[in-house]
């Protein structure tokens, strides 16, 4: 477990450290509003796609929970605050973005090649898979990004459907740590 902890540390290390002009961290200071909405989820997968509607559902709801203990209420749309989540999952060799709720223009393929980076750069000789959730927090009128952060961890194979939501639930509480909230 150590071993993992330290190449999720080095792979979130490497993440931040990228040169390109894609940032993987934003701050632009409190966030003000009262009210929030998820992006769309845009378009259904295609059928042959595995469903992971589950898992947002735990994301989503862990941010909701965490965000409304800050202030700010859910609403179905056109919250003063638009959330958007990118999920990347690598193991040295490959990167998969899962960006159904990160919508267009910020930079989803630039994000998933700087994962893709990070991840190809560990030294484990044995296999190992690495889930990052990178969280966007856009101003609803100006749609000008205020807030980007992320946090990397492990992926346990086959994990219970309590481990599973208590993982998630564990990641959201650490990606959204700092973000402060003005009503």
């Amino acid at each position: 477990m150590k071993h993992s902890l330290f190449i999720t540390l080095n792979l979130a290390a490497l993440l931040i450290a990228g040169c390109s002009s894609t940032p993987t961290q934003v701050n632009s200071g409190a966030i003000s509003g009262t009210t929030f909405s998820f992006i769309g989820g845009g378009s259904q997968a295609a059928s042959f796609a595995d469903s992971r509607e589950a898992v947002h559902g735990l994301i989503q709801d862990s941010i909701t929970r965490n965000l409304a203990g800050k202030g700010l209420s859910k609403v179905a749309t056109g919250g003063d605050v638009v959330v958007a989540y990118l999920v990347l999952i690598g193991n040295g060799v490959s990167t998969t973005a899962i960006n159904k709720y990160f919508g267009y223009g910020r930079d989803a393929d630039a994000l998933q090649e700087k994962a893709h980076e990070a991840y190809g750069r560990s030294k484990n000789p044995d296999s190992f898979e690495a889930g990052t959730l990178l969280v966007d927090f856009v101003d609803g009128k100006s749609f000008k990004l205020l807030k980007r952060t992320y946090v990397t961890r492990p992926i346990l194979r086959d994990p219970s459907a309590e481990v599973r939501a208590e993982r998630i639930n564990e990641a959201v509480t650490a990606v959204l740590k700092d973000v402060q909230i003005n009503r």
